[in-house]
């Protein structure tokens, strides 16, 4: 079946999520992060685009983008590419890093732009990764807090809403959908799952989960689902394939 067209926006603004090909680590360290983030500030002038929001989580990263020279495309291509060519170098590995092709979304006004600012700013949040948006280093959440910042332009934002608003909304859950995800659908977070696989699957390591004997594997997963569990965080957590998970209903 064809690819569907990317949709493209009037705005020239665009939610971008790009992951790591099979779910893969992408950000290993804060080197790595802080690569990723020199890389899109340096093609910043080459390409002409202003960046209104990232945050960095490990397997995935995303960014709330404005082009204003080169298309979207050509831009997330240079950013990508010069990343994984350096990401292959430092650990020696060749082939693939990302998923075949990015997910984006377009952004219309000021009022969505705003949902998907504070839906990425608080990913790490949701995920347990930090209970403070502030206490999370790889966000733009800061950049609007301190006022200081070399790659993202808090402006625009903050000539829409004060930076009180702008914090008082951040404290706020999201009510409405964001690239195709339900907001509403409140998932457990990363060490909340642990736990459940331990209590459910009565081992010492998520990771055991893979070698069980299939039956009694399949019964496992099946638990892990009617206990919330998305089937990206059952593979994730216990290693076993997304497939075989997907399998088992």
């Amino acid at each position: 079946m064809p690819r569907l067209a990317r949709q493209l926006s009037n705005s020239g603004v665009y939610h971008i999520i790009i992951r790591g090909i099979n779910q893969q680590i992408i950000f290993e360290d804060e080197e790595d992060n802080t690569r990723l983030l020199e890389t899109i500030k340096a093609y910043m002038e080459k390409s002409g685009y202003k960046i209104f929001a990232y945050c960095l989580m490990g397997n995935h990263f995303h960014i709330l983008i404005k082009t204003e020279k080169d298309d979207l495309d050509i831009i997330i291509k240079r950013i990508a590419g010069s990343y994984v060519y350096w990401y292959n170098w430092k650990y020696n590995r060749r082939g693939h890093l990302f998923q075949d092709r990015f997910k984006s979304e377009p952004v219309e006004n000021d009022e969505y732009l705003l949902t998907v600012l504070r839906y990425i700013h608080q990913n790490p949040m949701k995920a347990g990764l930090c209970t403070k948006l502030e206490d999370y280093k790889y966000s733009s959440y800061s950049d609007y807090i301190d006022g200081k910042s070399e790659i993202v332009d808090t402006s625009f934002v903050l000539s829409i809403v004060s930076k009180q608003e702008f914090t008082d909304y951040h404290k706020n859950p999201i009510t409405q959908e964001v690239m195709g995800i339900d907001s509403c659908i409140t998932r457990l977070k990363d060490s909340e799952a642990t736990a459940v696989i331990l209590d459910v699957a009565k081992c010492n390591h998520s990771s055991e989960v893979q070698t069980l004997e299939s039956e009694h594997r399949s019964k496992i997963i099946k638990a892990l689902k009617a206990r919330g569990l998305s089937v990206r965080q059952i593979s994730r957590l216990t290693g076993v394939s997304k497939g075989m998970v997907e399998r088992n209903r």
